[in-house]
């Protein structure tokens, strides 16, 4: 099978070829120093070898679980927040049918999210559409006190078990959480739910091919096993013994560096494809959350196109010149749809008539690639074969290894998240948490 592709071409009006290349020693020892495992941050380099080390047990065992939950279900609610929900919604929304909601005759659950926000109106309304549907969980949390998700399932279980009993809600929810402690560690022992293991050295942004993200995506009837061969083919693809010429992660990790390093300060994932939104939303926490620190990183942003032409298209083209693009372009559609003749001609489009929809897209595309290039944004291209679980996994592995690279070759720890930790210090305090009297103080005081 082919792989997905990179083309930098488009980027090389702004940084040298010569340029990029010349980072070659530099991305080839980033890259050894991940397969190495002496950078900072090793102890979170599960996420690395990962696709080729999944068992076809513990994939059995992932599908049978999600069999279950199949039977007994037609709605399943994955809660979790962060890398624990957008890696499975970007591959879930990626393949499945966009109305599948809609659809009576539907084989597989439809899958719900929940702990990914704290709004009122949010948690209602889901408890009210659940109300007389047989429903089961999916709470993903190494932890089991994030304020978010546990916030959801502390509503959402107790809707359950007053919906089903306590004895039948136990075979309809399943944690994956640590391995021996935590709240909901000591909650799933407790209650006798099925339990899978979120990997110590494995963070939540690099997860979706954990059972984080490959249980739920089981469920939603996706291939698991075509997801994880895809990222086990890229995982050999970007191996450290490939030379830098053919390993389109060190490529992409040095083009963006020596962009950054030119003032782009800010990347925009693009796609034409509208099922690839949340691609873009589990994109943007793996590079924002991995890079941005120490007063260093590229911001990432992202668009979906032609949509965003018709918002922020003026600002791409026109504003100031600190961007450069990624664009996510697939190169064939397995669908049919063909534009028709119309006898009036009123919108003046029977010069497409006959064409493929995806046939006006691609020229959408290539225009606007050639508009921005032209307006002084860089671009860089990845290319799918199509749409496909194998590609998907090829394409989350290819970013999760150029994340690592660039990340060292930007001087930060590409694995930690230090940041993050400010407003929930700052929210426990301002909800009187037991144990933040003092920082309850210190806050009363600014207010």
């Amino acid at each position: 099978m082919k792989n997905i592709g990179l083309n930098i071409d488009k980027a090389l009006g702004t940084v040298s070829k010569e340029q990029v290349y010349a980072q070659e020693a530099k991305a080839m020892e980033c890259i050894a120093t991940l397969h190495n495992g002496n950078g900072a941050g090793n102890d979170f380099l599960g996420w690395l070898h990962l696709p080729s080390s999944i068992t076809d047990a513990e994939l059995a065992d992932i599908e049978n679980t999600a069999n279950v939950l199949r039977s007994k279900c037609e709605v399943v609610v994955a809660i979790g927040i962060g890398g624990s929900y957008l890696g499975t919604k970007a591959v879930v929304e990626a393949l499945n049918n966009s109305f599948d909601w809609l659809q009576n005759d539907r084989k597989n659950p439809v899958m719900l999210y929940a702990g990914h926000n704290i709004g009122e109106d949010y948690l209602y309304e889901l408890s009210e559409v659940l109300k007389g549907k047989q429903f089961g969980i999916i709470n993903i949390s190494k932890s089991g006190t994030t304020t978010e998700p546990a916030l959801a399932f502390r509503i959402l279980k107790k809707q359950l078990e007053d919906a089903v009993g306590k004895e039948e809600a136990k075979h309809r929810i399943v944690a994956i959480t640590d391995a021996k402690r935590g709240a909901l560690r000591t909650l799933a022992d407790q209650e006798g739910y099925k339990t899978f293991i979120i990997p110590d050295n494995v963070g939540g942004r690099f997860s979706v091919l954990t059972p984080v993200g490959l249980l739920p995506i089981a469920v939603a009837g996706i291939s698991i096993r075509d997801l994880v061969a895809g990222a086990a083919s890229m995982e050999k693809a970007t191996d450290a013994s490939v030379p830098f010429a053919d390993n389109m992660a060190a490529i992409y990790a040095a083009t963006r560096n020596e962009l950054y390093k030119s003032g782009k300060k800010i990347e925009i994932l693009a796609n034409f494809h509208p099922k690839f939104h949340y691609i873009a939303e589990w994109w943007k926490q793996l590079y924002g959350e991995s890079e941005g620190k120490d007063g260093k990183g590229i911001f990432p942003a992202a668009i979906d196109l032609t949509t965003d032409l018709h918002s922020m298209g003026q600002w791409i083209q026109e504003g100031e010149r600190t961007i450069f693009e990624t664009v996510i372009s697939v190169e064939a559609m397995d669908r049919s749809v063909l534009v028709p003749t119309d006898e009036a001609n009123l919108d003046g489009l029977n010069f497409l008539a006959g064409k493929h929809v995806d046939e006006v897209n691609k020229m959408a595309e290539l225009g606007t690639q050639l508009a921005h290039v032209d307006g002084g944004v860089p671009n860089i291209k990845v290319t799918m074969p199509e749409v496909s679980a194998f590609y998907i996994g090829q394409l989350f592995y290819f970013f999760e290894k150029a994340c690592g690279i660039s990340g060292y070759m930007l001087g930060v720890n590409p694995f930690n998240q230090p940041g993050v930790e400010a407003y929930k210090k700052n929210m426990f305090a301002l909800l009187n948490k037991p144990g933040y009297e003092k920082e309850s103080e210190a806050i009363k005081a600014r207010l």
